[in-house]
């Protein structure tokens, strides 16, 4: 097969897997079901790990012999959803305009898990001495939650590779570091009493309002404790707070009153001791003068997803090896998290590089350049080819 040939062939397929409409509220198992078929065809081994409702499953494949080292391309396959987004075109239907390719989930990242796949045959017919792996995951967009599944099996069950290459789009640019984000929900139970009386009530509201405080005045905090050249934009964990509902009327107390708060923290941040650090500001100066009023108020808080940080590792397996076949010198950081971290926690080390830029990422009229699709297949025949002796 040509080069030419290889990179249509990476399209091709990518438009078949944008056809999948895997948007996180619904089940990938269709796409999975396809992609174990055409792994099927060229005699390529393959397990699956489910959710618990098995309606969601990551694929794992294994192409070369059965012996630990290898190496991980590691893709996830829902996607972002399209409800009230203004598109130019189907977002399930792969649209060519001039030298971009619009779709759902183009540049993230069905677009890396296409140009994987589509160079299985090659990865195939080689005499590998470095087994490569397909690892593709379900439900990253709602916390990289599937992969853990997957990660657990292969720990547990199989030869442990020795780097993985996460292909989040990074415009084929190594990023050797992510942040990591904790998300919570927290629910504020207070009394309701008419407004005029707002000492026989405990209002939610301002309860919650106190909580907020403290978490703007830890990023606050932690803002003017930044090291400004870590590599990071912007340089300081961020607070995320997008979502609160609470009250019935202006002139009731608010009896309940719930938000999502969380953080995006550095990887040589203690995430731990800030939630602690809530956590007992909750339990000891705000929840008492709520139960003043009812031993029935109070206050719980639930982490709703947990995403470690990608630790910069330039010396690590991943990033040596990509440097050394895309001869990148550098490496960057990013706010934004990945499934690397996990990886890296189970004594696996990871790079994040793919094609396409996160700028288009979960907009509508998603795209990704069509150079960007080749120079991942490019990238792919030169990890093939040392594949072959696993000499850097």
């Amino acid at each position: 097969m040509t080069t030419e040939e290889r990179h249509q062939k990476c399209m091709d397929l990518l438009g078949q897997l944008v056809a999948f409409d895997t948007t996180s509220a619904h089940s990938n198992l269709e796409l999975i079901s396809y992609l174990q078929k055409y792994l099927d065809e060229l005699g390529i081994s393959h397990r699956l790990t489910y959710n618990e409702e098995r309606n969601k499953a990551n694929l794992w494949a294994t192409i070369g012999p059965d012996i630990p080292g290898g190496i991980v391309l590691s893709g996830h396959t829902d996607v972002v959803p399209v409800a009230g987004q203004d598109w130019s075109s189907d977002p399930f239907t792969l649209e060519r305009r001039g030298d971009r390719l619009f779709g759902r989930g183009t540049c993230d990242m069905k677009g890396f898990v296409a140009c994987a796949v589509a160079h299985a045959d090659d990865f195939k017919q080689r005499e590998l001495a470095v087994p490569i792996h397909f690892a593709f995951s379900y439900d990253e967009e709602v916390g990289c939650i599937g992969v853990l599944g997957l990660i657990k099996d292969v720990v547990a069950n199989l030869p442990l590779p020795r780097a993985v290459i996460v292909g989040e789009p990074t415009s084929m640019k190594i990023i050797g570091g992510n942040k990591g984000g904790r998300s919570y929900i927290t629910t504020v139970t207070g009394v309701d009493g008419h407004s005029s009386l707002p000492d026989l009530g405990a209002n939610a509201i301002l309860a919650a309002n106190r909580i907020i405080s403290k978490l703007v005045a830890i990023q606050d905090r932690l803002k003017q404790q930044a090291d400004p050249d870590n590599g990071f934009v912007p340089p300081y964990t961020t607070l995320d707070l997008g979502l609160i509902n609470g009250g019935t009327a202006s002139n009731i107390i608010p009896a309940k009153c719930e938000f999502h708060w969380g953080f995006r923290g550095l990887p040589f941040e203690d995430m731990d001791a800030i939630e602690v650090e809530v956590l007992s500001t909750i339990r000891d100066e705000i929840e008492p003068d709520l139960k003043s009023v009812s031993a029935k108020a109070g206050i719980t808080t639930r982490v709703k997803s947990d995403v470690p940080a990608l630790k910069p590792d330039e010396e690590g397996a991943a990033e040596q090896l990509v440097r050394h076949l895309s001869q990148l010198n550098e490496s960057g950081r990013v706010s934004y998290g990945t499934e690397a971290g996990h990886f890296q926690n189970a004594g696996i080390p990871g790079v994040i590089f793919g094609p396409g830029s996160i700028e288009q990422a979960h907009l509508p009229d998603e795209y990704i350049d069509v150079e960007q699709m080749k120079a991942c297949s490019d990238f792919l025949t030169r990890l093939a080819d040392w594949a072959e002796t696993g000499v850097i």
